[in-house]
């Protein structure tokens, strides 16, 4: 199975304070991976260095086969990678189409309007309830509402690579099970999942492979079951799992 992410040992800094020390993590075609870790341990920040946001001051992030490690965010997402950031982020004004044609913005310029009307038809498959509220304003759905159009909104650019980070944060269990559902589809859509989530019991029963993330250090991989069973993650991340799990949350 060939690699889809890549990243070797990269370190990044704000400012003086360092916030990844040489981590290293691989995501091959077609897998969820779940990244996992403690408040600060510096999730976010290796989510927002892959994507562009940010950038290393050492080692390699290499999508494809290609050496991305220095592009900006817009050239990294022509490239296949989605970033849905944590807090939805979704533009609260703007109605749910409108949004969605936002996530479209570089594939409109180049395979035009028909184009993007179909990837829409796409997503609204995936999230029926989105095109109930198609007209709705972002602002006023609710919160489990919000979070799929920012998935969905991720998708219109057609992405090979999802970065998902916290995707269940404040939202109701009932909502969360469906939208894991949702995540669990994306692999059949053809896209690979590198997953931050603050529960790992969930982000664990859904993924293939998993990394702990501790004080911006891969301190443990391994298949999702081995970390299930490992004594380490389930005393400090998986107490009183069995109740929907307790979580990391956080950078």
């Amino acid at each position: 199975m060939s690699a889809v992410l890549d990243v070797r040992g990269v370190s990044a800094f704000y400012g003086r304070i360092q916030a990844l020390d040489a981590v290293s993590l691989r995501v091959d075609e077609g897998e969820i991976v779940a990244l996992i870790g403690a408040n600060g341990a510096g999730k976010t920040t290796l989510l927002r260095t892959i994507s562009g946001m940010m950038h290393a001051q050492t080692g390699e992030v290499v999508f494809d086969g290609r050496d991305v490690t220095r592009r900006n965010a817009e050239r990294i997402v022509g490239m296949g990678i989605s970033h849905v950031p944590e807090n939805r982020q979704v533009f609260g004004t703007m109605t749910v189409d409108e949004n969605l044609v936002l996530g479209a913005y570089r594939r409109y310029r180049k395979a035009g309007k028909a184009a993007v009307e179909s990837d829409t038809r796409r997503v609204f498959e995936v999230f029926p309830i989105l095109e109930e509220r198609r007209g709705q304003l972002a602002g006023t759905l609710s919160g489990g509402e919000q979070q799929m159009l920012a998935i969905a909104r991720g998708l219109m650019a057609r992405p090979t690579l999802m970065l998902l980070d916290e995707p269940s944060l404040g939202l109701a269990p009932l909502i969360v099970k469906e939208l894991f559902a949702v995540i669990g589809r994306l692999r059949g859509e053809g896209v690979t999942v590198l997953l931050v989530e603050q529960n790992a019991h969930a982000a664990l029963n859904l993924a293939d492979r998993g990394y702990l993330l501790e004080v911006g250090s891969v301190v443990l991989e391994g298949t999702a079951a081995e970390l299930l069973s490992d004594e380490r993650v389930h005393a400090a991340y998986l107490g009183g799992a069995g109740d929907g799990g307790a979580g990391a949350g956080g950078t």
